[in-house]
């Protein structure tokens, strides 16, 4: 194999080329028998005076004879000789000769000498070249590749044979696709041709180099090149010198894969989600495969037992691979001999660097364990999951078929790696956590189901916010009144979380309360607004450095309706709450104008109460705004969807109610903020279920109440209940004759249950007490509380009504 011509601008060419330097010819005596003109040239002497003269006698000064004759008995014993040597000029200088000597047989059995000498400079300065050229060569530990015109290999050095283990000799005359991977064989021959054709050199290009042998192999090389040419300017091919930067890339691939990993995982509070998160971040450029294995406690948001083990669930599998014996969200039976289970006893990566697939490690099938086999897995490396001293789970990464097997940095940074994302996944465990006991909390504190009343007929939808803030404090709830009224309520506390949801139940305890008592929606908000500023005081109070205040800031807002089927007639109030939306029966959907109201908390601002009349068969639609933000934000859009659904007032309501969230929720989307929608349509108590007269205050009243009352439950059906609601008639007309005043109004009113109501204009209140045994009165309301299931009394601005209620007796 020859070395290629090269051209170097700075360097001489062969001094002892022909044509270029000294010859002389002697005998076997050391007699000069030949001179060149160009002997002549350097040292002076011509033909004449040098040919039949010995040639020490002549060229060779006294003072370097002795190391002359040491030369020429060495050239003697070897048949030639190669160095410098002084020499004597024809005008007596000394000069410095590079010689050449090599012994010539002539025919006849004759020998003579043939030297060549140069100036010692032109000489020694060849000679570095020349070194230079073969320690790039033989000794040069940056890689060196010449390529012909043809882009075919002309040689490589020794560092190429040494770094790829393939002899030097092999590549050459070949083209790279032949001995490289195609994948890299284009690139690489892309490059030599644009230098080769262009001229512009290459510095420290990275590329991949995997040579076909081994095309598992990883191997990144820096490449710089140039294109060789001679002296006149004829290009002869290209140069590469290569190092092998591969252990630097992967260093630095690391690096990046951990800094991406940051960026990648934990980015929501959902333990599936953080790990799959895991797995795409190991498999994009450290393993072939990855799987997350959690204790089943931390996939539920449980607290796992300290050093207990149990059964695995796979989270997550990367990249989704049908023939992995298990799949996301089995059950992965882990037996004590598996490096899962050792890296989980010990606490400590496993690395199998030289894998052969173990039944042992899974309880497989064989079917299963076949199919494994056949992803061509060789390497693996398991890594316990370990948050604040706990186990969580192991992961798992394979390599498989051309992929290089695992090594102690690999190790490393899985380590590492499942290190940060350990501590997301116990964050998104211990948030699961919380997030399971608001939810727990909330929905107990919830009605479960609602039952049709009288007065409405409703449907709602609940949906819990998903993601980081945590479940909120949206409530709702329907009540039922005294008189057949309903009472319709949606609130909504500010905050997230369990603080949350336990402010929302006392509020919806008090709104009960509030409500119980029969008063206006104003003074049912007033209530409320005083309430939300206590528990406020008393969380400021409690407050530490561990739970500042800050943190529970309390504030709600509130929309309370009362409906009454009798008259029709509907009142509300709202504390900063949306407004509500009204559709009638032909389909024409209004936002209610009524007074906002300040927020709950405030304190000492006034709420107002909106009077209106609704027609049979509409409907009331009670919302918190995350039903409203749900739609990407956009509130206008958002109202305008909500509109279209509310104008279908024939449809059932839970269908409506459907219609909504679907309209209102993109789907496949979970909201960020608590829904709660309420849709109550109207109903009418009919003229024949209700019963109603005026009676004087006289005497005589309680007598006409008795008799009213046994006639209209002896039309009615309900004889089994006339004596008793004769008697309580005829008590609460008679407590109106004593301490009331102005006329008195007897209603009664037949729905699931049977009210007995009895209206007058004073504001004074019954009291229920125990008479004794001595007293001749003070026992009507005490009989009346025996006889009845419920009674109380209601304020209105005109006076009060004291009501009971009967349930019915079975048909």
């Amino acid at each position: 194999m020859g070395t290629p011509s090269m051209h170097f601008s700075e360097s001489p060419e062969d001094p002892f080329a022909l044509g270029h330097g000294a010859s002389a010819v002697l005998d076997d005596q050391g007699t000069v028998v030949g001179w060149s003109a160009r002997a002549e040239e350097l040292l002076g002497y011509p033909a004449k005076e040098v040919l039949g003269r010995a040639w020490q006698d002549l060229l060779v000064d006294a003072r370097d004879l002795p190391v002359v004759r040491s030369v020429v008995v060495e050239a003697l014993k070897s048949g030639g000789w190669f160095g410098v040597l002084p020499v004597r000029h024809h005008d007596g200088r000394r000069v410095e000769m590079g010689f050449r000597a090599r012994a010539v047989t002539r025919e006849g059995g004759g020998q003579e000498w043939l030297l060549v000498g140069a100036p010692a400079a032109e000489v020694i300065a060849w000679q570095r070249d020349r070194a230079l050229l073969d320690g790039l060569y033989h000794r040069s530990p940056i890689g060196l590749v010449t390529y012909g015109t043809d882009r075919r290999v002309t040689r490589v050095n020794r560092a190429v044979e040494k770094a790829s283990g393939v002899p030097a000799e092999a590549p050459v005359g070949h083209h790279p696709r032949e001995f490289m991977v195609d994948e890299d064989a284009g690139p690489q021959d892309d490059r030599v041709r644009h230098v080769l054709e262009t001229g512009e050199p290459l510095i420290f290009t990275e590329q991949s180099a995997r040579a076909r042998h081994e095309p598992g192999r990883e191997r990144i090389v820096s490449v710089s090149a140039f294109r060789m040419e001679d002296p006149s300017g004829r290009v002869l091919g290209v140069a590469e010198t290569i190092e092998d930067v591969t252990d630097r890339h992967r260093a630095q691939r690391r690096l990046a894969l951990l800094n991406e990993a940051s960026a990648r995982i934990g980015t929501s509070l959902d333990v599936i989600q953080t790990a799959r998160e895991l797995a795409g971040a190991a498999v994009h450029g450290l393993a072939d495969y990855c799987s997350v294995d959690l204790l089943k406690p931390v996939t539920l948001g449980d607290e796992p037992v300290p050093g207990a083990v149990g059964p695995l669930v796979r989270a997550a599998l990367s990249p989704p691979e049908h023939r992995i014996p298990f799949q996301e969200g089995d059950v992965v039976p882990l037996l004590p001999e598996s490096p899962q289970a050792r890296c989980l006893a010990e606490r400590r990566p496993i690395l199998d660097g030289l894998l052969s697939l173990r039944p042992e490690w899974y309880a497989m099938d064989r079917r299963r364990i076949e199919i494994a086999l056949g992803l061509g897995v060789h390497s693996l490396i398991a890594v316990p999951l370990l948050a604040r001293g706990l186990i969580l789970g192991v992961v798992s990464l394979w390599r498989s078929r051309n992929s290089e097997a695992f090594e102690d940095d690999d190790a490393a940074v899985a380590q590492e790696l499942s290190s940060r994302a350990a501590v997301c996944i116990d964050n998104a465990r211990r948030f699961t956590q919380q997030q399971s006991a608001a939810l727990t909390l909330q929905r107990s504190l919830l009605p479960s189901a609602v039952s049709n009343l009288p007065a409405v007929e409703v449907a709602f939808r609940y949906l819990p916010a998903s993601g980081e803030p945590g479940i909120g404090g949206d409530w709702f709830d329907v009540i039922p009144l005294s008189g057949a009224r309903a009472a319709l309520v949606v609130g909504d506390v500010v905050g997230h979380g369990i603080h949350a949801a336990a402010s929302m139940g006392r509020l919806r305890a008090a709104a009960r309360t509030l409500a119980s008592l029969d008063l206006e929606p104003d003074e049912v908000m007033t209530g409320l607004d005083d309430l939300v500023s206590l528990l406020a005081t008393e969380l400021e109070a409690n407050a530490d450095d561990t739970q500042p205040a800050i943190e529970q800031v309390l504030g709600a807002t509130c929309l309370y309706a009362v409906y009454d089927p009798v008259s029709q007639h509907c009142s509300l109030a709202r504390a900063g709450h949306p407004a509500p939306l009204m559709s009638t029966p032909d389909g024409e959907v209004t936002v209610l104008d009524l007074p906002a109201g300040p927020p709950l908390g405030l304190g000492g601002l006034p709420f107002e109460t909106y009077d209106l009349d609704l027609p049979e068969g509409s409907l009331l639609t009670l919302y918190t705004d995350g039903l409203l933000e749900a739609r990407n934000g956009d509130i206008d859009a958002a109202l305008e969807h909500l509109r279209a659904c509310l104008a279908h007032t024939k449809e059932p309501l839970d269908e409506t109610c459907h219609a909504v969230v679907e309209a209102l929720l993109p789907k496949g989307h979970l909201p960020s903020d608590d829904i709660a929608l309420l849709i109550a349509r109207t109903q009418v108590l009919r003229p024949e279920n209700v019963a109603s007269w005026q009676l004087p205050l006289e005497a005589t009243s309680a007598a006409v109440a008795r008799e009213l009352t046994t006639e209209k439950l002896t039309e009615w059906g309900l004889t089994e209940l006339a004596f008793t609601t004769e008697l309580v008639a005829s008590e609460l007309v008679t407590n109106a004759y004593r301490y009331g005043a102005g006329p008195v109004t007897l209603r009664l009113i037949r729905t699931h249950s049977l009210s007995c109501e009895v209206s007058d204009t004073s504001h004074t209140s019954p009291h229920l007490r125990r008479a004794l045994s001595t007293d001749e009165g003070g026992r009507g309301l005490f009989l009346v509380a025996q006889l009845t299931e419920r009674w109380g009394t209601r304020y209105t601005r005109d006076g009060k009504t004291v009501w009971t209620e009967q349930p019915l007796p079975p048909a």
